[in-house]
């Protein structure tokens, strides 16, 4: 497997990265022009000198300054170099960089031997011999070019021999950019744990091996597929002969449509080509024409249609020997459809890095530097079920305000939920079946961390199809089973999504709302009467609970039904009528006699 760079590089990037070397009379206008034009649309930030500057007698300061603020020298050895007294200061320069501060230096031998430029024999010969006629007086200069010229000829560089130059061109620039992304890797501070989740997913993508390969990455809203696959895309991409990135799928197939997709991936890989095309077929097809003896990289974000697969990344044989395409998506079930080789599924981070993140949004800083905020801190991260995106929202909304705001706006967060977070989370529940959403619901309110064969049998009696449903969930990263595939696990913010949306049926009357799930609410629409849910009553003769949880298993039952039982309010107890509620009721009585069957 190819070594990818870490993440941890702290080295501050230059002006520069290339610096190119060469004698304008050789190859200005053509192969050097060529080399510029790639390196520049490869993102590679390249200094070539104005023509204009080569006419004056003497090296301008601007020059040693350029190569000072560059990275690497790319020089350009044409038969004539040699020959110019300009270039050969250039070199002297390079070579003074390159001794003392590290300064990378890349030679190209093009139409000429590095043999002929370390012996100085005939073209080079002829050049130093009308040098030292032309600068008698300053031999020290003549021997400074010599020296740089041999050094620099000793390096192990490129030769073009007889292949073609553009593919020559495309092998220089593939090489620099790979050396550049593992000298400054992607720095990112504010990613805390994204090493440990890339070196995960790297074992999954395998870069080093021939064949095509289709990674997934599934998960939750919020829980970070997204960023890491764009760090992952940062760091790859230098292995590749093409790239590229088309973020949040989702929206763009909505507004702009398929054609827009594939026109976006291949204007991306071959450097802003225009493709005209106005059919998704023909777009495939000149997908697979185009693409299949190219090696290239591709990420699709936000996949939620098989649809977007099809028309994207059909088959493994529409893209060349090495290629990789990653996948994320909150829709399991895409992948399990598709050829995915591999999934790679991210989980919330750890309880250290969730604090260091949040404190890097909330104090600018890795850790809670005030004693006042470290158990506040606390309690937000566990609000926020140690959710990257979660963690990011609040430390951002949290930052800056003192620590009764902060006491506020936590209290605030337990009846009234972060809009921001929110709205991202519930883009899977809007695309559920109704039944679906029911079933979502109900383990929101009642059953998260119960049993699952318990579940299923309640809500079967719901004639919910929970076995289907249920499968649905799972596969949109809206519930899991734990390892023992026993009990249902949801992660904290969807089950406060879930209960937010069935208070906003009703914000004021909890009696208005389909489930009721808190003690004091259930109270309330039971002392007050205020229960006038879609019509509907129950009846349960001399039922005595001391806990009531609620539920819409009684959609089916027949309309004349009157619920009575006993019910602690208060001091005294008493018998108490609901009718025409509408809500569903389930008694602890119930679930432990379902329990046991």
């Amino acid at each position: 497997m190819l070594s990818l760079p870490s993440t941890s590089s702290s080295i501050s990037r230059k002006k520069y990265d290339v610096f190119l070397s060469f004698r304008g009379e050789d190859t200005r206008n053509n192969f050097t022009d060529h080399l510029y034009d790639a390196l520049s649309r490869s993102g590679i930030v390249t200094f070539r000198d104005d023509p204009k500057l080569e006419a004056g007698e003497e090296i301008t300061p601007e020059l040693f300054k350029a190569i000072q603020q560059s990275w690497c020298s790319v020089i350009v050895f044409s038969q004539t170099y040699a020959f110019s007294s300009w270039c050969l200061e250039e070199l002297a320069e390079i070579v003074k960089q390159h001794n003392n501060d590290g300064h990378k230096v890349f030679p190209i031998f093009y139409h000429v031997g590095p043999s002929d430029l370390r012996k100085q024999k005939e073209k080079v010969e002829e050049a130093f011999a009308r040098h030292k006629e032309r600068y008698k007086e300053d031999s020290e200069k003549i021997q400074r070019w010599r020296n740089a010229l041999i050094q620099v000829a000793g390096i192990k560089g490129w030769h073009l021999n007889n292949r073609h130059e553009s593919e020559f061109i495309k092998d220089i620039v593939k090489k620099i950019s790979a050396k550049l992304c593992q000298t400054y890797p992607a720095t990112h501070s504010d990613l805390v744990g994204i090493s440990e989740r890339l070196e995960d997913l790297y074992l999954k993508i395998n870069i080093g091996e021939d064949d095509v390969r289709v990674i997934g990455i599934c998960g939750m809203g919020g829980i970070g597929k997204t960023t890491l696959a764009r760090v992952a895309y940062t760091q790859m991409s230098s292995h590749f002969e093409g790239k590229s990135f088309i973020a949040d799928i989702r929206e763009v197939s909505d507004k702009c449509g398929l054609v827009s997709l594939q026109k976006q991936l291949l204007s991306q890989i071959f450097h802003g080509e225009c493709f005209n095309f106005f059919d998704v077929h023909e777009g495939s097809d000149i997908i697979s024409h185009r693409l299949s003896h190219k090696k290239v990289l591709v990420v699709l974000d936000n996949v939620d249609n098989i649809q977007h697969l099809k028309c994207l990344v059909g088959r493994h044989d529409w893209f060349g020997l090495g290629s990789r395409i990653v996948v994320t998506t909150r829709e399991e079930h895409l992948l399990r459809s598709w050829p995915v080789d591999d999934m790679y599924e991210p989980t919330t981070l750890n309880p250290k890095d969730a604090l260091q993140l949040f404190s890097l949004k909330a104090f600018h800083s890795d850790i809670v530097q005030k004693d006042d905020f470290i158990e506040l801190s606390k309690h937000v991260v566990n609000y926020a079920g140690r959710l990257p995106l979660a963690l990011e929202v609040l430390g951002s909304f949290l930052c800056g305000r003192d620590a009764t705001q902060w006491r506020s706006a936590i209290d605030r967060l337990k009846r009234d939920s972060n809009k921001e977070i929110f709205d991202k989370l519930r883009i899977n529940f809007e695309g559920l079946e109704e039944r679906e959403k029911n079933i979502f619901l109900d383990i929101a309110c009642f059953f998260n961390g119960e049993n699952k064969d318990f579940v299923i049998k309640v809500l079967d009696g719901c004639e919910f199809f929970p076995d289907i449903g249920i499968d649905v969930l799972v596969k949109k990263s809206l519930v899991k089973v734990d390892k023992h595939n026993k009990n249902f696990k949801m992660h904290d913010l969807l089950q406060e999504m879930g209960r937010t949306i069935v208070r906003e049926k009703c914000i004021d009357e909890p009696g208005k709302r389909c489930r009721l799930w808190e003690e004091r609410d259930v109270h309330h629409v039971l002392t007050k009467n205020t229960a006038t849910y879609p019509s509907l009553e129950d009846k349960y003769d001399d039922c005595e609970t001391t806990n009531l949880w609620t539920t819409d298993c009684l959609d089916q039952i027949e309309d004349e039904l009157e619920l009575s039982f006993n019910i602690e309010l208060g001091p005294n107890s008493r018998n108490v009528k609901v009718k025409k509620c509408g809500v569903r009721i389930v008694y602890e009585k119930d679930l432990e006699e379902m329990k046991e069957l």
